[in-house]
């Protein structure tokens, strides 16, 4: 009877002893996730769900080409587990930071993995060539981008590993649903009214995946801190009047200065307030990525049918 008794007591603390240890892939807090720009922290978060919250660096509104990092910015990065960037050389400002980052810091390329389109030499008159990084104006591309952020979330967090699998299951899903949306919107435009001029070298995967032809742009360069020579611009004003291209897609943000001198030699339509690089406030017509696509899909094929 007494040995029944030890045993007994023996099992007990047992399992109250094991219920107390934590294990290695305990969640033991919120993982402080971090992404570069607003479009790639809404995609984040889709991934994350309510399991933890993704914040963002770069301000609303400003071009990631052109940030600077202040020591506010800076505190940011230091008190971050992860950090979520899009890679393909969009955050140049990042890289002359590389060696000040914490050791423990967690640096995710969501674009790893796909192969950078090479700007200038698909436009024609193209001569700059300089690795693209606008994946994400290609929703299916941005399949490769959740996949990215999933994995890393499960590196961080394997205990919600469920939980970012699932929601990115649905997101892919979206995502997919989003490109047949657009497709369905650009069908009917007869082919050869396709054509448009960017602001910069940013609408190429958009342009491929969906039949558009993008014939030039303001400043030849994937990078908005290019300035475009006399020449160049007088390339483009003959290239607009041997095609006939309708519109100017002008980023918001941009110096429209140069846009609204090509419409008054040309007659093209300056299409303004194109979200690419930044979403806008929960009032505002882009406030998720999903949504910034759409609006942007909507003005895009109103220019193109003259509307």
């Amino acid at each position: 009877m007494k040995k029944y008794i030890l045993l007994i007591i023996f099992t007990i603390l047992t399992i109250a002893l094991s219920g107390c240890r934590p294990t290695a892939t305990a969640f033991t807090g919120p993982v402080h996730v971090l992404a570069a720009e607003s479009f790639l922290q809404d995609i984040a978060q889709n991934v994350a769900g309510d399991r933890l919250q993704v914040e963002y660096l770069v301000p609303a509104g400003i071009d990631p080409h052109t940030f600077e990092l202040t020591p506010a910015d800076a505190a940011k990065l230091e008190d971050a587990d992860m950090l979520i960037i899009n890679g393909g050389g969009l955050e140049e400002w990042l890289e002359s930071s590389m060696d000040s980052l914490s050791a423990d810091l967690l640096v995710v390329e969501a674009s790893a993995g796909l192969e950078s389109r090479e700007t200038g030499g698909g436009e024609p008159g193209g001569d700059h060539h300089d690795r693209d990084p606008h994946f994400w104006l290609n929703p299916l591309l941005v399949r490769t981008y959740v996949e990215n952020i999933r994995d890393a979330l499960i590196r961080q967090d394997p205990d919600g590993r469920n939980v970012y699998t699932r929601n990115a299951e649905e997101y892919i899903r979206q995502l997919e649903e989003l490109d047949a949306w657009i497709q369905a919107e650009i069908n009917p435009i007869p082919p050869a009214d396709r054509l448009l001029i960017s602001n910069h070298e940013s609408f190429g995967y958009y342009a491929d995946q969906y039949g558009l032809i993008i014939i030039g742009t303001l400043l030849t360069s994937a990078s908005t801190s290019a300035s475009p020579s006399a020449r160049e611009l007088a390339d483009l004003v003959d290239q607009i009047h041997a095609t006939g291209a309708k519109a100017i897609l002008l980023e918001t943000g941009a110096n429209p200065q140069l846009a609204a001198q090509i419409a008054e030699e040309t007659g093209i339509r300056v299409v303004s307030n194109i979200y690419t690089h930044s979403l806008t406030t929960s009032d505002g017509p882009a406030p998720s990525y999903l949504e910034m696509m759409r609006y942007n899909t909507s003005a895009i094929v109103a220019a193109l049918q003259g509307n």
